[in-house]
């Protein structure tokens, strides 16, 4: 393979010339291409003008625009090379750059960005690395300025972390340079466009009818329920799911600091907290909402996550004529949770003795439900157990229902025992007054998932 050089004069375009006369662009003289395009684009319109087009119009105007320049510059492309920066350009200027593709593509749940040149995704509960890479740091630091202007917020050497929210709900978390030693990083946990439904989980093996059986009966009987799990277990997509039992007459509020919840229910009050300005100035945190939201008339509270001094006033809600909240918390067992929460109770008041704050918890919070990604990328709920109040200085739990991981496949998939644990509901007699009936089978099952 022999490089050719274009002679003409003004002309910067090199290719790569194969024997048989193909023409492949490498990807540097690609990449110039691009931005030659790019910059001709800026010049026929204003910026704002073209990120406003249909993309039909869009994508027919980067056409013509990429015809005149071929002319102009004899650029040899051919009907793939064409189409391919076409693609791009859209992508550039309509969405997210190298990026957007994965954005679309419905099996990926994370992107994670290590610096230009390290794009990696997961899917299905494991991490790949992608062969998409950004130009170079500042072309990712373009992407990244054009993600968080649209929020009004800003990342720089003065304020180099920012969590921000794509138009679709997305979370995005931004780390720069001095903080982060490798470029700039950039993480995408991607926001489902369709939503997972309990019939899902239950093909998938994340739980059993029976435990189906028991959450609805707990979340229609207006029992308080704690949803923990570790990153990406999946707590957020289970109180989505949970979140549809309640009944479509009762006025529920969530409160979240990154709004992700998607409720389908008619009377759904939704707030999000609020970052200080540049100036350090109008936070609004989780427990501002919630402090509020006791006002706002509210027959369910739900908070995202619980992960600081918001837990005192969710508790209290839970206490004072709210049952039926839901939260979620980051946790690796329910011990580990009420542990958690402890701890934060503590930092919201100096004035709780420790026995206090256990009663205030083993009395508020009904049903833990505990989640796990397992080594093979799948996602189960792990344990449900219930509180029973507080005694002999500790907040007793019971185990209902478990999974019992039992080993590993020749393919590496985890093979295990959902099972009841014998115990009775001590919710059984709550439950059946509210008119729910549980059968009495849901609590002594075996069920192998190979």
């Amino acid at each position: 393979m022999a490089l050719a050089e274009n002679k003409n004069k003004g002309k910067i375009f090199s290719l790569y010339v194969s024997d048989n006369r193909d023409t492949t662009l490498d990807e540097k003289k690609y990449n110039i291409i691009k931005t030659k395009v790019h910059f001709e684009l800026v010049k026929k319109l204003r910026l704002s003008s073209i990120s406003q087009m249909p993309k039909d119009q869009l994508a027919n105007l980067i056409r013509d625009t990429l015809y005149e320049i071929s002319l102009q510059e004899r650029l040899p492309l051919n009907q793939k090379e064409r189409a391919l920066l076409i693609s791009d350009l859209l992508n550039e200027i309509m969405g997210l750059g190298p990026i957007e593709p994965l954005m679309q593509d419905d099996s990926v749940q994370d992107i994670l960005v290590n610096g230009y040149s390290k794009v990696y995704v997961e899917r299905g509960g494991m991490l790949y690395l992608t062969n998409i890479r950004f130009r170079d740091n500042d072309h990712l630091m373009q992407i990244i300025d054009k993600i968080v202007s649209k929020i009004g917020r800003r990342v720089d050497e003065s304020s180099p972390m920012v969590d921000a929210r794509l138009d679709d709900g997305s979370r995005v978390n931004v780390v720069i340079p001095p903080l982060s030693l490798d470029g700039p990083i950039l993480s995408i946990r991607k926001f489902g466009r369709v939503s997972i439904t309990m019939e899902q989980l239950l093909s998938t093996h994340s739980l059993t009818q029976e435990m189906c059986t028991y959450l609805e009966a707990a979340v229609k009987s207006k029992l308080n329920i704690l949803i923990s799990g570790g990153t990406g277990a999946g707590k957020t997509t289970l109180l989505n799911i949970l979140a549809r039992y309640i009944n479509e007459n009762e006025r529920i509020i969530t409160i979240e600091d990154s709004a992700e919840l998607k409720l389908q229910q008619p009377h759904v009050v939704r707030l999000e907290s609020r970052p200080p300005n540049i100036e350090g100035k109008g936070e609004i945190t989780l427990r501002d909402l919630v402090r509020n939201s006791l006002r706002m008339r509210p027959d369910r509270i739900i908070v995202g996550e619980v992960r600081g001094e918001e837990v005192m006033d969710m508790l209290q809600a839970m206490n004072t004529g709210h049952p039926g909240s839901m939260s979620t918390i980051h946790a690796n067992s329910p011990k580990d949770a009420l542990s958690r929460m402890e701890v934060m109770l503590s930092m919201a008041t100096t004035s709780f003795s420790d026995n206090a704050m256990k009663l205030l918890i083993g009395s508020a919070i009904n049903v833990i439900v505990q989640l796990a990604r397992l080594p093979d990328g799948t996602r189960k709920i792990v344990s449900i157990c219930e509180l029973l109040g507080y005694k002999h200085n500790q907040i007793q739990i019971q185990d209902v229902f478990v999974f019992d991981q039992l080993g590993v496949n020749d393919e590496g998939k985890i093979f295990g025992e959902f099972k009841s644990t014998g115990k009775k509901s001590i919710f059984a007699d709550h439950i059946k007054s509210m008119g729910i009936e549980l059968p009495e089978k849901i609590f002594n099952f075996k069920y192998r998932v190979n």
